[in-house]
Parts: structure tokens; sequence; C-alpha cells
């Protein structure tokens, strides 16, 4: 948030009294390769995505233990995924994509990480149907529900959600919040568009239109999780949306200390990226064990 204009936004939102209508992406299925190879590099280590994967990487890890089955619908490259599976290698971890190019990056991603405890599966994150009730013990999902059609497979990814999390299991799903403004649309997509592929850039900006809001996320959140999820937004302006169960394990000190060494590794405008976000999202309830 420090790179864009922040009191005038916060004016401009509470002026704007119309929601900005939601515009689905053009691309349901991310499958062209240019565009998963500008999304895969800006999630990896040194990518502009990298301050905001440590930070829901450090929410993950509160909500899974060892020895959980662990799914991340809306998968990607794995990026994330790979992140947080490096972090609790006593977890299985199961990516769910329906992109075949995501899939076969994710797959590489994890060969290349070293990793023995991910696998995936292509699948409609709006149907399940290869998981049995209450067989999951965390379920994740990181900025992926804009990608969905429409409110219906919305409210079906969370219906679905409820199905196969077990009564007690971790919870942490986490995407962009729909501005009311088009300007403020156009001012968060394109806060780094000096440093980061012209395909990112426009990917960010569709992906803003089509987020659902946070509302949406409430309604859906007290529909289908009622007691098992809690809706928190960046504080006055929603531009991140998370629900998320109440932590279920102590961060340990060795994955405490890895996520800030790996925070202080970040380029000096990262880490104040990532010191923003925490406070965005702190001010508006939502703590972090590890970041504040």
């Amino acid at each position: 948030m420090s790179s864009i204009p922040v009191l005038k936004i916060l004016m401009r939102e509470a002026m704007t009294r119309v929601q900005t209508p939601r515009v689905p992406e053009p691309d349901l299925v991310m499958d062209d390769p240019d565009k998963v190879a500008a999304f895969s590099n800006a999630g990896r280590v040194d990518g502009v995505m990298a301050p905001v994967y440590l930070y829901h990487c450090a929410q993950v890890c509160e909500v899974a233990k060892p020895g959980d089955l662990v799914v991340d619908l809306g998968c990607g490259p794995a990026s994330q995924l790979a992140l947080i599976a490096q972090l609790n290698p006593d977890c299985e971890f199961l990516g769910v994509d329906f992109s075949d190019e995501m899939l076969n990056r994710a797959r590489e991603h994890v060969v290349a990480q070293g990793l023995s405890n991910v696998r995936f599966q292509k699948a409609d994150m709006t149907q399940l149907d290869f998981l049995a009730d209450a067989s999951v013990d965390a379920l994740f999902s990181t900025c992926a529900f804009h990608h969905l059609h429409d409110r219906d497979a919305f409210n079906r990814t969370f219906a679905e959600t409820a199905r196969v999390l077990r009564p007690e299991g971790g919870l942490y799903l986490v995407d962009f919040g729909r501005p009311k403004s088009e300007e403020t649309i156009r001012c968060f997509a394109y806060q780094h568009a000096d440093r980061e592929p012209e395909l990112f850039t426009l990917d960010y900006l569709y992906s803003l239109k089509a987020a659902f809001t946070a509302d949406d996320f409430k309604e859906a959140t007290e529909t289908y999780l009622e007691r098992r999820a809690r809706v928190f937004t960046t504080f006055l302006v929603p531009f991140l949306v998370a629900a998320k169960s109440p932590p279920r394990n102590a961060v340990s000190p060795a994955v405490w200390e890895r996520l800030n060494e790996m925070r202080h590794q970040l380029p000096k405008h990262q880490q104040v990226d990532l010191k923003d976000l925490v406070s965005w999202f702190s001010m508006g309830g939502l703590k972090s064990q590890v970041f504040g």
C-alpha cells in the first residue's frame, strides 16, 4: 500500500455509492503458456508476489498440524503450495487445479524443490467428488476464487469445502475483494507495473474486476461454514478478504525462524509491502503469530 495514494483511495471508496459490477475473467481457466509463465515467475522467491505468498504461508502454518491431509484449492503453479509444504514436511498436501498447463508447471516445481509430500489432482473446485465427506484435515486457497464463473460457483465451492473438511479442520481462504471504484481497481493493478511483466499487470487488473466482494465472502461463510471460520478484511478498504478458522497449531520456533529469515531476504521494497499487508490485515482483525 505504501506505493499508492492511500488517503485518496480511502476517500474515493468512502464516497463511491454504487459497487463496480463484477466482470468475469476473459480466461476462466489459465492455460495460455505465456500467462502461466508470468504468473509463475511473479510467485517465485524473487517475484512481485513473494511478500504476499510469505504472509499467506504464515497464516496456513497456523491451521495445519503434523499428520494432516491439507488441500490447496486452485493451486496454480504451486508457488504458494511448495513454500508451505517445505515448512510442513509432516503434512501430506494435495493441490487441486483445472488447468493442465498450471498442473504441469506445478509438478515441475515440486520436483525441482525436492518435495515428496505433494501430489496433484485435476478437478473443478466446485465439484470435489474425489474427496469423501469430512476427509480433509485442513484446506486453503489463495487468490483463486475470482477465477470462478459466477456467484453460484462461488457458493458451490464453499459448500464443497464445508463437506470435505473435518468438523474441527483448519481453514484459510483468501482472495481479492472487489473495490467499489473502477479507478481504485486500476490504481491497485498498476502499482507495480514498472517492475513486472505487462501480462501479469493485466491479469491483476482482470482479477480485481472479477473478484467477489467482502459481503459475498461473509454470506457464504455464514451459510456454509457457520462457527467454523471468521471473515476478515484489510482495514477500511477490503482489497483482500480472508475466511480463517481458529488456529490449530502454534507455529514452531524452526518455522518462525525460517519465515523471518525469508522476510529479511526480500528486497527492501518487498519488506515494506509485507509490513503494509501485515498492518492492514492486523487492523482488520487478522493477526499473524509470525509477523504480528
